[in-house]
């Protein structure tokens, strides 16, 4: 009788799932992994679903409170920010990109900008700590990952003597992102004087907030005068020789100028919803803009909290506006269906797309399920290098002209849950830089050929399926 009455419950819960997944899924590939788990996991997969796979962009009834609080504050906070600003850009390219931003999130172009790109970890801990030490007012620090080690605790005794000087200084910090930071470094940070507070905290109330909704951002802000936005995390993981992976690379920007109230918002709104304190108001962290930098530059925040998918809609414009060539470095490479269509479209037409991506990877699902896309993008006539050391950043750029540099991975998770934060800078120098050490990279790395790749094992077919068939949902 028992079984018979959980075989009726499972299928009530399952038709109920089906129903959410078959009207409200946003992708094929995602809704059927997501069928196929309720199905073979009885109760288990419809509590898994009801955490990671509600769209709640969709169906309402499911919108997280927090969400609510974001997409309110959000629209309160872009009220009075202008118009886009687009007759400040070169061409029709640059509009369209830039338009595309501005429709869905407010964000426009802001030029005079001094940007420094910073190509690893030890450039950007000695620019920060630079920072840090000249900072007169105030330290505004966002990271998804920080860890004990080193390099924190060079920060703290940079910070420790700071807030001896009088200086305010405030760190948010992603709970899951830094599940490795210790008591203790908490305990410091608070004894020295620093306004220290996590963003989506494991709660009652919120926990399904926190578990699937994770803050990307990387975000440092000093003075309201220089500000830090990219891909690297507060970790000794920059600096360490670590047997397997190796020194992590990794790519940021050091920015002076308009764009530096742009980062700071972001800054502010995360602050706001991880305190409830609203310091958007205060005089010495929103000002006046009188910079003399030439560089062009637009930020793209994005989340669930908007109603579109913005950063994906960001790479798919990059992709389809390139006219010559298209050059990718990012560590996960798991593309949705557009974003795969969208690559070889591209190459199929005669652009040169390149992707330079680690051989190897800190997660070996992730690793197959990016190796799973490799024959199709090969096929296509897409390039695809194999470096052998392991490089975390984000970056896309085209036609040599506009560069796209921030936190945001080519996958479900970056697209649909995470708080992302990305540059686009219209500026050729900063790309042709970028460029240079993208080549030098390349030439040192593996060049991947279809025929060979091809012939690969059926063993690693077989974990590249099963990889892939997971990777939706990572």
């Amino acid at each position: 009788m028992i079984f018979y009455v959980l075989g009726i419950l499972h299928f009530i819960l399952f038709s109920w799932a089906f129903y959410n997944v078959l009207y409200f899924g946003v992708k094929p590939s995602k809704s059927l992994s997501w069928i196929l788990i309720i199905f073979f996991f009885p109760f288990l997969g419809v509590f898994v679903f009801v955490l990671f796979g509600i769209n709640r962009r969709k169906i309402k009834f499911f919108e997280l409170k927090e969400t609510k609080k974001r997409k309110k504050h959000i629209k309160k906070s872009l009220e009075d920010d202008g118009d886009a600003n687009l007759q400040i850009l070169e061409n029709t390219k640059q509009k369209k990109i830039s338009q595309l931003i501005y429709s869905s999130t407010k964000s426009n172009v802001e030029d005079k900008n001094e940007v420094v790109l910073l190509k690893n970890g030890k450039e950007t801990f000695k620019a920060l700590n630079e920072a840090f030490k000249n900072a007169k007012k105030f330290i505004h620090l966002q990271y998804y990952m920080i860890e004990d080690g080193e390099i924190l605790s060079e920060i703290i005794n940079v910070l420790e003597q700071k807030i001896k000087d009088n200086i305010e200084v405030r760190i948010i910090y992603d709970t899951f992102g830094s599940y490795n930071l210790s008591n203790s470094s908490k305990r410091k940070l608070k004894d020295i004087g620093v306004i220290l507070y996590p963003e989506t905290p494991f709660k009652f109330g919120t926990f399904l907030f926190s578990l699937n909704y994770r803050n990307h951002r990387k975000i440092a802000v000093i003075d309201n005068e220089i500000g830090f936005v990219g891909g690297v995390n507060i970790s000794d993981e920059y600096i360490t020789d670590d047997d397997f992976l190796g020194i992590w690379q990794d790519t940021h920007i050091q920015v002076k100028g308009c764009a530096v109230n742009r980062i700071h918002k972001t800054f502010l709104k995360d602050y706001y919803y991880a305190t409830n304190k609203d310091l958007t108001q205060h005089k010495n962290y929103i000002t006046p803009c009188n910079a003399k930098g030439n560089t062009k530059l637009q930020l793209v925040s994005s989340g669930p909290d908007y109603e579109q998918s913005v950063v994906m809609q960001q790479y798919l414009s990059f992709i389809n506006l390139a006219e010559k060539s298209i050059c990718v470095l990012n560590p996960y490479f798991i593309p949705t269906f557009s974003i795969l269509e969208a690559f070889k479209m591209a190459a199929l037409s005669g652009v040169k797309v390149t992707l330079l991506l680690p051989e190897k990877s800190d997660s070996k699902v992730a690793k197959y399920s990016m190796y799973s896309y490799f024959e199709d993008l090969l096929k296509a006539g897409v390039h695809i290098y194999l470096r052998k050391d392991f490089s975390h950043s984000k970056v896309i750029f085209i036609d040599d002209e506009i560069i796209s540099i921030g936190s945001t991975n080519f996958d479900c998770r970056s697209f649909e849950h995470n708080y992302e934060l990305n540059a686009i800078l219209f500026d050729k120098k900063i790309t042709l830089e970028v460029k240079e050490e993208f080549q030098e990279r390349k030439n040192k790395a593996n060049k991947l050929d279809y025929a060979t790749f091809r012939k690969r094992s059926i063993k690693q077919k077989t974990l590249e399926r099963l990889c892939r068939f997971f990777s939706p949902l990572l």
